[in-house]
């Protein structure tokens, strides 16, 4: 006899069993088992299929008769997903087929973990996602991915007891790969294209802080070359593997040597460029740029995208705007809040909104300070000036910066302090320019400094906060002149034996109290390498540059023992799993030449990471070995 097993029947299914010529009707109206009232012959091929169209499939439905009775299931409803979607830096997309429990989704190397959301068709069905219970519409933990192909097993067991399991393999792809080589369309000698890089989702945005011409605004004539450093910001876009040049961008007040696009910062359609060197001396936002009394007082300028058009939307200077405080040297942004930083500001303010008219140049020159702005309905306005719980002259706060929703990193790298780990003695300065990192956080409109972070082996020079990346709960830390000769991950801090050959500090935040995660060198650290000199994270992949890395390798994971290309750079890309750093990838340039910084600057969105090379002197993107612009740069992504 033909039998089998219902699951979650929601109404009476008809089935028809057909053997030999014959037809044996049969209608299934509860869960459990059920069989055809006939007998079969050993030998006897048999089919079962549905009358009509039901939501339900049937499994192992035909065959041949032989020593025991065939068993078939049959599965309904209260069984099935109606929804199952991956998410993570990259969310491949799975369409749902009752007839198929195998799926597989493709992602790249960059990506270390997936997360799961499923719902099932019953409502009250359960689900499990490999044996973890899970709310149907919520997503999963986190779940790591090794190279190579990952199973993921989704049960969902139905209101009667039925179960069924959905199988889906994602195969991280064993390589990292480059994908697209950039340059400016208006290539030129000494420009540096690609001193800052910014990157979210399918957008890059690349700086030319030393361009030249003398247009103002969006696609102005890039060949009127009267502004020397005036600066210019390239914006290209993805479409499938392609990347295309969108805009060319200007400032709206173009003067030479306000080095506009000395930083930059994209978030979705939202693009902030900061000019450092600007000189106007309004305040606040949207003021009068004509009046260029404030010498290197810096702005920042805000540009809106609608479609494939991108607008000015605003232009932003310091509360206290002052002569030489470099106003936009970093900008950070998250959602419709950017934050600026004036490295060389000089109030003796301490904390959060202090007295910002506090222009004690003898106490505090150069201490710094950061400048919180807010959009409301297209509005910018500023919400806070921040500075640092210890302030002082000369530690540059705000030499790097960090957002990641309410939280924000700030950097000071010419802090003094010996204290070492999370909130130690900020008053012990006698670890000169060793550098600290000053963590906030915002509850509504509000900031409150949550910590003061040191490295693990504070060290007099070693500019600890020379970058900062910061991504949920996870900050990375560069200190390019730390010493040790350790390699990797966790290796001895104190064997000062490399000088100068960098490290970095990462660590991991638990509701509100932070600690130590890590502590990463090159597995190939030489002295002078600048190995922390970028950071860039994003999720669990952390990329770092060594701009003065030596060798002549090229593309990915080449020998890194030939050290013939002097300041050539490089990029080391870790990936994390459970509480362990590793290395991924080491990364050069295709065109690897000595003397083209790359890995100066880095931008890392989802599965696709942007380097710069601003010292590389090819003259088109159609030929890497033309070095006929020298210092014009360049901009490598990697996929």
């Amino acid at each position: 006899m033909v039998r089998g097993t219902a699951y979650g029947l929601l109404e009476p299914v008809s089935l028809e069993l057909r053997f030999g010529g014959n037809v044996e009707l049969l209608s299934v109206v509860a869960d459990g088992p059920f069989a055809f009232p006939v007998e079969l012959r050993a030998g006897d091929s048999y089919a079962v299929v549905f009358v009509g169209a039901p939501p339900c499939v049937l499994a192992q439905a035909s065959g041949v008769i032989a020593g025991a009775d065939p068993e078939i299931t049959l599965a309904c409803e209260g069984v099935f997903l109606s929804e199952l979607e991956l998410s993570g830096p990259t969310a491949p997309t799975l369409t749902i087929d009752p007839a198929r429990d195998e799926y597989a989704a493709d992602v790249s190397a960059l990506q270390s973990y997936v997360t799961v959301t499923a719902v099932p068709a019953h409502p009250e069905a359960t689900l499990t996602i490999d044996g973890a219970r899970v709310v149907a519409g919520v997503a999963s933990a986190p779940l790591a991915l090794d190279l190579g192909a990952n199973i993921i097993e989704v049960t969902v067991t139905g209101p009667g007891g039925g179960a069924r399991s959905y199988s889906i393999t994602v195969r991280r792809a064993s390589d990292i790969v480059q994908a697209a080589y950039s340059k400016a369309s208006n290539t030129g000698v000494g420009d540096e294209f690609g001193f800052s890089v910014a990157l979210s989702g399918d957008t890059l945005a690349v700086g030319a802080h030393l361009e030249d011409s003398a247009a103002t605004s969006i696609d102005g004539n890039q060949a009127d070359n009267f502004a020397s450093g005036s600066g210019a910001i390239y914006v290209f876009r993805r479409s499938g593997a392609s990347w295309a040049q969108e805009a060319y961008i200007k400032a709206s007040n173009t003067e030479a040597e306000d080095y506009f696009g000395y930083s930059v910062a994209l978030a979705g359609d939202t693009l902030a460029v900061g000019a450092p060197y600007e000189d106007s001396s309004s305040t606040d936002v949207g003021g009068d740029y004509s009046n260029n009394s404030a010498q290197n007082s810096g702005a920042v300028y805000v540009f809106r995208r609608s479609g494939t058009t991108w607008s000015p939307e605003a232009y932003l200077k310091a509360s206290n705007t002052d002569a030489e405080d470099n106003f936009g040297y970093n900008v950070a942004l998250s959602g419709d809040t950017l934050v600026v930083s004036g490295p060389y500001e000089d109030s003796a303010a301490t904390g959060v909104d202090g007295d910002q008219d506090d222009q004690d140049d003898d106490a505090a020159e150069n201490s710094g300070a950061v400048y919180v702005f807010r959009r409301t309905g297209g509005v910018w306005a500023q919400e806070a000036y921040l500075k640092a719980s210890n302030s002082s002259a000369g530690d540059e706060f705000g030499e790097g910066i960090a957002l990641s929703g309410d939280t924000l990193a700030v950097a000071a790298r010419f802090e003094d302090s010996a204290a070492t780990g999370v909130d130690g003695d900020q008053l012990d300065n006698i670890a000169a320019d060793s550098g600290a990192v000053y963590v906030f956080h915002r509850t509504g409109t509000s900031w409150v400094q949550e910590a003061y972070l040191k490295a693990s082996n504070t060290d007099a020079g070693d500019s600890f906060g020379e970058a900062v990346a910061l991504s949920g709960d996870t900050l990375a830390v560069g200190a390019r002149f730390e010493d040790s000769g350790a390699t990797d991950s966790d290796g001895d801090q104190s064997d000062n034996s490399a000088a100068d050959s960098g490290a970095v500090y990462v660590f991991r935040r638990s509701g509100t109290d932070w600690s130590q995660e890590a502590y990463l060198k090159a597995f190939n650290p030489g002295a002078g390498d600048d190995f922390g000199i970028s950071v860039a994270l994003s999720g669990d992949t952390l990329a770092v540059g060594a701009r003065f890395e030596d060798s002549a390798a090229t593309g990915i994971d080449g020998d890194q023992g030939d050290n013939s290309a002097a300041d050539s750079g490089a990029v080391y890309v870790f990936h994390h799993l459970d509480t362990t750093w590793s290395l991924a990838a080491y990364l050069k340039a295709s065109n690897t030449e000595a003397g083209d910084d790359f890995g100066q600057s880095l931008a890392l969105s989802g599965d696709t990471l942007a380097v710069d090379g601003r010292l590389e002197d090819s003259a088109t993107d159609d030929d890497q070995g033309d070095n006929s612009a020298a210092n014009s740069g360049a901009v490598y992504v990697f996929h």
